[in-house]
């Protein structure tokens, strides 16, 4: 039987619109923040990389929290909204305050500044505004191809960002001036563009009722009432879940992947001896999986599932990235850039 169609294509746009502002904070955060604090500030690497460890503890401690908030949650405008729109506000105060230390202060009150407002952003304010977003790709309907379509215009959307971001911003901070100064005045610009954007993304999707979301859930288990966990129980649960054990060591993989990829302004900098070949690897990365994400729901459907698909474009991905690495023993960029193309080609559809 053909599922129920609930969203327009306007409404996919607009929420996948949202991962512009989440990326205007998350991947002008990662990619600048360490090269603004060490080469502006004049902090230490070393500390600045144990107060974000420290901080991402926090983080763990929040998903749970928000997660359960959010299901809590019942109001005229959704379950997912309010913390959606209200928790980018945060964002927004809190990403200017990390590129805003003043200078006039201790060294050590430079350090708990950057803490406090880092755990802040990261952990209170944008995991708030990131689960909730996430969580409306199953509050808006319940139809599947949707969802994945709702996935693959948000990432569509927040590969085009990070683009952006790394292609333009060392570009745009030499254009004000440079210095401190600069970067807080490029911080400003983003969290306000971020701010109007994700509240337009938020406002262009509503969140079906709790009753249908009740029909459907009911529909999925046969009649049968959901099953629900305690939060001691809920961790027992998983841990003993092989695939559960597997998905989290893929993250952990990823995770480090991603800090590596976000150190290139350093390795752009002093190895290669140009910080702009950062916003042409950029290109290299981005353009690749936005057109693998725009192929994924048709494979999707030809494979009949994810498993395939994610199979060989991990297989793709990892051969693409040991050549990336023989190809810089070589000392070639081009072939840098052909293989990191090649590998995050393979990487879209997960």
């Amino acid at each position: 039987m053909e599922e129920k169609t609930y969203l327009k294509w306007y409404n996919k746009v607009g929420y996948g619109s949202g991962d512009i502002a989440g990326n205007v904070v998350y991947a002008f955060l990662s990619s600048f923040v360490m090269i603004y604090l060490t080469n502006s500030i004049g902090l230490s690497a070393g500390i600045v990389g144990t107060l974000i460890a420290v901080s991402k503890l926090f983080d763990g401690v929040t998903d749970v929290f928000f997660g359960a908030m959010i299901d809590k949650t019942h109001s005229s405008f959704g379950k997912a909204r309010p913390w959606m729109l209200y928790g980018y506000v945060g964002c927004a105060v809190t990403l200017i305050a990390i590129f805003a230390i003043p200078a006039d202060i201790s060294t050590t009150a430079q350090y708990a500044w950057f803490f406090i407002a880092y755990t802040m952003l990261n952990a209170v304010f944008y995991t708030a505004n990131n689960i909730a977003y996430s969580a409306l790709t199953s509050l808006c309907t319940t139809n599947s191809k949707e969802r994945v379509q709702m996935g693959s215009c948000r990432f569509i959307f927040a590969f085009a960002t990070s683009l952006l971001i790394q292609s333009l911003t060392v570009g745009f901070v030499a254009d004000c001036g440079g210095g401190a100064q600069a970067w807080r005045l490029v911080a400003v610009c983003y969290a306000l563009i971020g701010l109007i954007i994700n509240t337009i993304s938020c406002l262009s999707v509503r969140e079906l009722s709790e009753e249908e979301l009740i029909k459907s859930e009911e529909r999925e288990t046969g009649g049968q009432p959901a099953e629900k966990y305690g939060l001691i129980e809920a961790v027992r649960l998983l841990a003993a879940n092989k695939f559960y054990l597997m998905i989290c060591g893929v993250y952990i993989l990823q995770q480090l992947y991603s800090a590596m990829i976000n150190a290139g302004i350093y390795y752009m900098t002093y190895v290669l001896k140009n910080e702009t070949l950062y916003g042409v690897f950029s290109w290299a990365v981005n353009i690749p999986l936005i057109a693998a994400l725009i192929l994924t729901p048709t494979l999707v459907g030809k494979w009949k599932g994810l498993y395939k698909l994610n199979l060989r474009g991990y297989m793709l991905a990892a051969a693409g990235r040991l050549f990336v690495v023989a190809a810089a023993y070589l000392g070639s960029i081009p072939l840098m850039l052909l293989f990191t193309a090649l590998a995050a080609f393979g990487q879209g559809p997960w």
